[in-house]
C-alpha cells in the first residue's frame, strides 16, 4: 500500500469519510513544543481548533495498517475535519462472525482469558487495530486494506430463510462473549461530560478567547472597570451556557436511560432459556418476547409469533403497527434481510410491543440484529450528539464581514503605530492602543446578539404550537422556496368517509350501493374482505390501527374479538382473531349465523413500496381457507384473473380519481383444501397473492381541510412553489390538486408516463394530458382571472404542471438523468411515491438549489422530513424526533407561520449583525480620530456605550413580532448582496462624515483651548465650582477634552440612529412602533442623552469624564445630531430600500426571469436607469447563481418545451416521436 494514500470510509453513505494514517515524528514534535513555548500555549490553541494542521505538525504520512492517529475528513458539503487515535484490541479472530475453531467444545478449556483495559485478552489471540469515532467503532480488515463498521448481523447478507434456518437457535456464551469483543455492551451511553470538561471546552472557544486577551488588554491600559464588567458577564454567558449545554446533555441520558437496561430471555440451543441482562446483548441472540410486551432493547427481526408495537418515539405516529415474522420460504424467503426493506418484520430500539400472538407449545421470539448505537434508535441519538453544522449562506458570509472588519482593524493598527511612533509615544502605550483598535473593530457580543433573534422566534413558535429541536433551521424557514406536502392526513382529513362500494358479478360492475352492512351482503366475500383484510386491534379494549382499516371496518358493522393470553395456551394449534357479523344480521338462529364467522389464520401486512396487504382465513365449520387481498387498484388487477375484471376497470377507476376519491381494489381467492395452518405460515405472500378473484372497488371520500386552499393560495401569492407528493392514486391525486387550488382551473396538466424497459424495447417517456385549460363563460371571469395573474410573470401565464407517478419517477432517475432536472422545475404532482422515493424528490430539488420545506405527518414521510432543510411533522407528540419542527396542530397554518416567522428572525439576524457592524466602526472612527490628538474614550464611556446602549438595544431590536401576512418578497440570503453592502456603506459613510464635520468643527470654536481643570469655556458662574477640586488633576490619558465629548455625544446618537434605521419592520416584521422594550430603551436613552448634553449634570459628567461646553455649541450640536439623523434615514429609506431595490436590486430576486415585452416611454425610461445603475453599482448583468433559475431561462426558449401530447421520448435512440396516441 502507497504511504499515506487515502481510503474512502462508509462509501456512498450519509457519513462517508476520507481517512490518511499518520504516525508520530520526534522532530516535528519537538518543534511544536518549542512554538507553544514560545507563543504562550497560543500555538496549542490554533492546532486545537485546527486538528488537520495539529496532526499534521506532529506526525508524518504512513499507511493506515502502521498509523497511530487518523486524520478524517467529511466527503459532504462542510469538509469536516477530525483526529482518531488508533487501538488495539486483542481477539481469537478477525471478524465478529467468524466460525472459530477456537471456540468449538474440545478447546473451551485451553482458553485463558483476563480482563485488560475492559478488553477480553486471550492465548492465542490476533491484535486487531480499531479507532472510534462519533460512538461509532471501525476495525481493520486485511483483505481491504482499510477500516469497516460492523453493524449487526445483516453485514453477513444472509437471506430471510437463513434467518430462520441459521439463526433461530441462539448463541453459546463462548460466541455471545466473542462477539461482545467487537460490537460492545449493548447499551446506548450518553456520557454527561464533567463541569470541569465542559468549562475548558467553552472557554477554548475562539471567542472567549479573544474576550480573554481584550481583557487583558484593557487591564494593561487601566480599563479596570470595562474589563471587570465585560468578565462579569462573560463569566454569567458561559454560566448559562454550561448550564443549558449540562441539562440538554443530562435530559437526552434521562430519556435515553429510560427502560434501555431490562431483563431479558435468551435462547441457548433450542430449549434453554437463560435469564440476562439486555446489556448483555449481541447480535446473532435469539429474545423471548414476553406476551405482556416489553421496551426493546435491540433492532431484532421476528421469526416467531405476530406483535402490536407503538413506534411513535422513531415516526411521531401514534397508531400501533402489526410485526409479523419474517418470511421463510419462497421468493420471500430468498431475499437478503435488510432493516429498511423488512421494516414490518423488525422491533425496532426503543419502541413499545405492546402485546403479542403466540401459540400452544411456541414462543414469540425475535433474532437480535444490531446493538448499542447501531440501532435506529442509535442512530437518532447519534444525530443528536454529533448533529452536522448549518449549511446556510448568512453564517458563512458573517465570517467573510468578520474578515473585512479585521481588515479595518490592521489599517487602524498600522495607522496607530505610525502615529503614536510621530508622537514619541511610550513603547508600552503604542502596544496597547495598537492592539486595542482590534478589539473595539471586532464585537465581542456579536454571536449572542445573533442569537437573540432566533430564541425568540422559537418561543413565538411554541406559544403557536410548533415545537423546534434544531433552532438554526429557524432561518432557513426565512428562505424556503418550495414546500413539498403529503396528502392524506396533511392536506385532506386524516380519516376517510365511505362513500360507497362497487361490486363485481360475472365480470361486470354492478351499480354503487352506500352501505355494506345490511343482511343480504353479510354472507358476500366482498363484505367478509372487508371485515378480515386489516391489521387492527384490541388495546385497552379499544379498536385501533390504520384509520383506513377503521373506517372499512366500522362500515360493516362486524365486531372484532382476540383471544386472551389464557384462551392461546389453552388452544391447539391457534386461537385466531376472529371477525363474526352483528346479531341483527346473523339471522334467525345461531345456525344462520355460523357461516359468516372467521378466524384470521395468517396476516401480510399493507407495504408502503407493494402497495397491498392480504390474510388468509377460514369460515367457521369450513376446511378451505380463503385469501383475501386488498390494495391500489391497478396493483390488485394486476394479480387478478383477466377474466374476473371488467371491462370498464380503467374507465370506472379513472372516473372515481378524476373525482378526488380514495378508490381500493379487493380480491378473494379459494385456497387449496390441503393447506394446513403450519403451511399456510410457511407461505410467502407471492405465492397467495397471485391468480385472484376480482370482487370490486371500494371508494372512499377524502375531504380536504378547510385551511388547506387558504394556505395553498397564500404560498402561492407569495411566489413559494407548492408540490404534491403522495401514496395515492395519480388521477386522484391531480382531482386533489385542483380542488386545493394547487392547480389552478385554467392550467394544464401532462403526465410523464415513464415506463422501463423490457422484451428488447428500451425504456420510454409518454406524455398524455389530462385536459384543456377550462373556457372562460363571460368577460368578467377573464378580468377576473388577469387580475389574479397580473402581478405573475409573464411565463406563469401559459403554466403547466407535470405529474409522476413513483414507478415513473425511478425510471427517470435510471434511463433519463437529463430530463430529471426539468421534470423537478415543472412538476406539481408526485403520486404512488414510496417512502425513499420521497426523501429521493428532496434531494433531487436541492440539487437545483432549492431551500426545501416538506410537510407530512410523520408515518411514511420520516426520511423526507430529516432530509429537507425544514421538516415540519403534523403530530400531536410535543416534540417529534421525525422532523426538526413539530405542529400540534393538524393543519397545515403551520407552514406559513414558521415561513413568516424565519423570515422575521432572518431579518433580525441582517439587522442585528449589520447594527453590531456600524457600532463596531462609529466606535473605530471615534478612537481613531481621537488617537490623532492623542486621546481617547474613558473607561466609564466605554462601559456607557457597550452595556447601557448596545446590549440593550441589540437585544430589544431582536423583538419584532413577524409580520401577518406572508409577501411575494423574498429576504436577502446572504450578507455579501448589493443592498445590504449599500445599506452599511452608506450609514458608514454618513457617520465618517459627521464625527469628522464635529471633530474639525470643535477645533475651530473661537472659545477652543486644551482643556485643563481650570478651562472655563461654559462661561458658567458654576463652572469654577465644577473643576476646583481638580486643580491638582493631570489626566495622563488626556481622556477630558474638547474633542472627546464632542465625539462622545455624537456617536451615542449615531448608535442609536443607525439601530433604528436598521430595525426594519414591514414586509417581514411588524413595526417597530410595536416592539415596546426596543421602543422604550431607545426613548429613554434619547431623553437621557440630550438632558445631559443640553443640561448638564456634574455628577455625570464626572462619571462620563465629559467636560463642560459653551450652550451655543450644545445647541449646534443638537443640530447636526438632527441632520445627521435626517440624512442617515433618508438614505436607508429613499435611496436604499426605495430607489436602488427597485432599479437595481428588483430583477435579482424575482421567482422566475421575465419576458421581454415592449415598454411604454415611462418604463423604457425606468429600465434605462435601471441598466444604468445597476452597470454603475454591480457591473455587468449576471445570470442567476440558482440552478432552477438557470433551467427556467434556458426552458424559456426550447421551443420543443413542454411536449407536445401524445409525444414519446425514449432512452436509448433519443429519438422522438410527435405521433399523438
Amino acid at each position: 500500500m502507497t504511504t499515506g494514500e487515502v481510503k474512502i470510509l462508509n462509501q456512498g453513505h450519509e457519513n462517508e469519510m476520507e481517512v490518511w494514517g499518520y504516525r508520530p515524528c520526534v522532530w516535528r514534535l519537538a518543534l511544536v513544543s518549542v512554538g507553544a513555548v514560545c507563543s504562550g500555549g497560543l500555538l496549542l490553541l490554533l492546532l486545537y481548533w485546527l486538528p488537520q494542521w495539529g496532526v499534521k505538525s506532529t506526525s508524518s504520512k504512513c499507511s493506515l495498517r502502521e498509523a497511530r492517529t487518523l486524520l478524517l475528513r467529511s466527503t459532504d458539503e462542510f469538509r469536516q475535519w477530525f483526529r482518531a487515535r488508533v487501538h488495539v484490541m486483542s481477539a481469537p479472530g478477525r471478524r465478529p462472525f467468524e466460525n472459530l475453531e477456537l471456540l468449538s467444545g474440545e478447546r473451551k478449556s485451553s482458553l485463558s482469558t483476563k480482563e485488560h483495559d475492559g478488553i477480553c485478552l486471550q492465548e492465542h489471540s490476533a491484535q486487531i487495530n480499531y479507532f472510534t469515532h462519533h460512538s461509532i467503532k471501525y476495525y481493520w480488515n486485511e483483505a481491504l486494506q482499510n477500516f469497516e463498521v460492523y453493524k449487526g448481523l445483516d453485514d453477513v447478507k444472509v437471506s430471510c430463510a437463513e434467518v430462520h434456518s441459521e439463526h433461530s437457535s441462539g448463541l453459546s456464551k463462548a460466541l455471545q462473549d466473542y462477539r461482545r469483543l467487537f460490537f460492545g455492551e449493548n447499551e446506548i451511553a450518553v456520557r454527561v461530560p464533567s463541569l470541569f470538561k465542559l468549562l475548558i471546552k467553552e472557554v477554548l472557544n475562539p471567542f472567549y478567547i479573544f474576550q480573554l486577551f481584550s481583557v487583558i488588554l484593557w487591564s494593561a491600559g487601566d480599563y479596570y472597570y470595562y474589563a471587570s464588567a465585560i468578565v462579569f458577564m462573560s463569566i454569567i454567558s458561559i454560566s448559562l451556557s454550561l448550564y443549558t449545554v449540562k441539562r440538554q446533555y443530562v435530559m437526552l441520558r434521562d430519556m435515553v436511560a429510560a427502560h434501555s437496561v431490562v431483563g431479558v430471555s435468551l435462547c441457548r440451543g433450542d430449549k434453554e432459556v437463560e435469564q440476562a441482562m439486555s446489556t448483555e446483548l449481541v447480535p446473532g441472540d435469539v429474545l423471548l418476547i414476553p406476551a405482556n410486551g416489553m421496551m426493546m432493547p435491540c433492532d431484532a427481526a421476528l421469526i416467531q409469533g405476530t406483535c402490536i408495537v407503538n413506534e411513535s418515539m422513531l415516526t411521531g405516529e401514534s397508531v400501533p403497527v402489526t410485526k409479523t415474522s419474517v418470511p421463510s420460504a419462497g421468493e420471500d424467503g430468498a431475499d437478503l434481510f435488510s432493516l429498511e426493506q423488512h421494516k414490518r418484520h423488525t422491533l425496532f430500539c426503543g419502541t413499545q410491543v405492546i402485546q403479542t400472538r403466540f401459540y400452544s407449545g411456541e414462543t414469540v421470539k425475535a433474532v437480535v440484529i444490531r446493538t448499542g448505537f447501531s440501532t435506529e434508535k442509535g442512530e437518532l441519538v447519534r444525530s443528536i450528539l454529533y448533529p452536522k453544522p448549518t449549511d446556510f449562506k448568512l453564517y458563512r458570509d458573517a465570517y467573510l464581514f468578520l474578515l473585512c472588519l479585521v481588515g479595518v482593524a490592521a489599517v487602524g493598527f498600522v495607522y496607530t503605530l505610525v502615529l503614536s511612533i510621530m508622537n514619541n509615544v511610550p513603547v508600552k502605550l503604542i502596544v496597547i492602543k495598537s492592539l486595542d483598535i482590534i478589539t473595539i473593530t471586532v464585537p465581542p457580543a456579536l454571536p449572542a446578539a445573533m442569537t437573540a433573534g432566533i430564541v425568540y422566534a422559537q418561543r413565538r413558535l411554541k406559544k403557536a404550537g410548533i415545537f423546534c429541536i434544531s433552532p438554526q433551521r429557524i432561518n432557513m424557514c426565512g428562505q424556503l422556496n418550495v414546500v413539498c406536502f403529503d396528502k392524506t392526513g396533511t392536506l385532506t382529513e386524516d380519516g376517510l368517509d365511505l362513500w360507497g362500494v362497487r361490486r363485481v358479478e360475472d365480470g361486470r360492475f354492478l351499480p354503487p350501493e352506500s352501505s355494506v352492512s345490511g343482511a343480504a351482503l353479510c354472507s358476500s366475500q366482498f363484505v367478509a374482505c372487508m371485515a378480515s383484510c386489516h391489521s387492527l386491534t384490541t388495546i385497552e379494549g379499544q379498536l385501533s390501527g390504520d384509520p383506513l382499516d377503521l373506517k372499512m371496518f366500522s362500515a360493516t358493522g362486524w365486531n372484532l374479538e382476540e383471544p386472551t393470553q389464557d384462551e392461546t395456551v389453552l388452544h391447539d394449534p391457534i386461537m385466531p382473531t376472529v371477525v363474526r357479523p352483528p346479531n341483527h344480521a346473523a339471522g334467525a338462529g345461531p345456525a344462520e349465523a355460523t357461516p359468516c364467522e372467521m378466524g384470521i389464520v395468517r396476516q401480510f401486512p399493507f407495504s408502503s413500496a407493494l402497495q397491498r396487504m392480504s390474510v388468509v382465513v377460514r369460515r367457521l365449520g369450513e376446511k378451505r381457507m380463503v385469501a383475501f387481498l386488498k390494495g391500489a387498484p391497478e396493483v390488485v388487477a394486476r394479480l387478478c384473473k383477466s377474466q374476473t375484471v371488467p371491462e370498464s376497470f380503467w374507465e370506472t377507476l379513472e372516473s372515481y380519481s378524476g373525482q378526488g376519491f380514495r378508490v381500493i381494489a379487493v380480491a378473494y381467492r379459494q385456497l387449496d383444501n390441503k393447506l394446513s395452518w403450519h403451511k399456510v405460515q410457511a407461505l410467502s405472500r407471492d405465492v397467495i397473492e397471485n391468480n385472484m378473484e376480482f370482487l370490486g372497488l371500494i371508494v372512499m371520500q377524502n375531504k380536504i381541510k378547510k385551511e388547506t386552499a387558504g394556505v395553498l393560495r397564500d404560498l402561492h401569492q407569495a411566489h413559494i412553489r407548492t408540490l404534491m407528493v403522495t401514496g395515492d392514486n395519480m388521477l386522484t391525486a391531480i382531482s386533489v390538486a385542483r380542488d386545493c387550488g394547487m392547480i389552478r382551473p385554467h392550467e394544464k396538466v401532462a403526465i410523464a408516463d415513464a415506463v422501463p424497459p423490457k422484451d428488447f424495447h428500451p425504456a420510454h417517456i409518454t406524455w398524455l394530458y389530462t385536459e384543456e385549460p377550462a373556457p372562460r363563460k363571460d368577460a368578467q371571469s377573464v378580468e377576473i382571472v388577469l387580475e389574479e395573474l397580473s402581478d405573475r410573470p409573464e411565463t406563469e401565464l401559459h403554466q403547466f404542471h407535470l405529474a409522476l407517478s413513483g414507478q415513473a419517477f425511478t425510471v427517470v432517475m435510471e434511463h433519463f438523468p437529463q430530463l430529471l432536472p426539468k421534470l423537478a422545475l415543472g412538476a406539481t404532482v408526485f403520486a404512488r411515491m414510496a417512502p425513499d422515493q420521497k426523501t429521493q424528490l428532496v434531494e433531487v430539488l436541492q440539487s437545483l438549489n432549492y431551500t426545501v420545506g416538506m410537510c407530512g405527518d410523520g408515518a411514511n414521510d420520516c426520511g423526507a422530513l430529516k432530509r429537507a432543510h425544514s421538516g415540519i411533522s403534523l403530530s400531536e407528540l410535543e416534540a417529534s424526533v421525525a422532523s426538526p419542527f413539530t405542529s400540534s396542530t393538524s393543519d397545515i397554518s403551520c407552514v406559513p407561520k414558521l415561513i413568516r416567522e424565519g423570515r422575521a428572525a432572518l431579518i433580525t439576524s441582517f439587522c442585528v449583525f449589520k447594527f453590531m457592524a456600524l457600532y463596531s466602526i462609529i466606535q473605530y472612527l471615534s478612537v481613531t480620530l481621537l488617537y490623532s490628538i492623542p486621546s481617547n474614550l474613558g473607561d466609564f464611556q466605554f462601559l456607557f456605550i457597550d452595556i447601557a446602549i448596545i446590549l440593550v438595544i441589540a437585544f430589544t431590536m431582536s423583538l419584532n413580532p413577524a409580520w401577518q401576512e406572508l409577501v411575494s418578497q423574498r429576504p436577502p440570503s446572504s450578507l455579501i448582496s448589493g443592498p445590504l453592502l449599500l445599506s452599511v456603506l452608506t450609514q458608514m459613510l454618513t457617520c465618517l462624515l459627521f464625527q469628522l464635520l464635529v471633530f474639525l468643527l470643535v477645533r475651530e470654536q473661537s472659545w477652543y483651548e486644551k482643556w485643563t481643570p481650570q478651562s472655563n469655556a461654559c462661561n458658567l458662574s458654576t463652572s469654577g465650582q465644577l473643576f476646583s477640586e481638580n486643580n491638582t488633576y493631570v489626566d495622563i490619558k488626556n481622556i477630558k477634552n474638547y474633542e472627546n465629548t464632542t465625539l462622545f455625544f455624537v456617536s451615542c446618537f449615531q448608535y442609536l440612529t443607525v439601530a433604528i434605521v436598521f430595525s426594519k419592520g414591514k414586509p417581514f416584521r411588524q413595526s417597530s412602533l410595536k416592539n415596546c422594550p426596543f421602543v422604550l430603551s431607545c426613548l429613554g436613552l434619547y431623553i437621557f442623552l440630550f438632558v445631559i448634553m443640553l443640561f448638564p449634570v456634574p455628577a455625570i459628567d464626572k462619571f462620563l469624564e465629559i467636560v463642560c461646553v459653551p450652550r451655543a455649541w450644545r445647541h449646534n450640536l443638537l443640530i447636526i445630531i438632527i441632520v445627521n439623523s435626517v440624512v442617515s434615514v433618508i438614505l436607508e429609506t429613499l435611496i436604499v430600500d426605495g430607489l436602488m431595490w427597485r432599479l437595481v436590486f428588483r430583477d435579482n430576486h424575482s421567482p422566475v426571469p421575465a419576458a421581454p415585452s415592449a415598454d411604454t416611454p415611462q418604463e423604457a425610461n425606468s429600465r434605462w436607469g435601471s441598466s444604468f445603475l445597476s452597470w454603475l453599482f454591480c457591473g455587468e448583468r449576471r445570470p442567476p447563481r440558482q440552478r432552477y433559475r438557470q433551467l427556467a431561462l434556458e426552458l424559456q426558449d426550447d421551443p420543443e418545451w413542454p411536449p407536445r401530447p401524445g409525444s414519446v421520448i425514449y432512452s436509448t435512440a433519443q429519438t422522438h416521436c410527435s405521433a399523438c396516441l
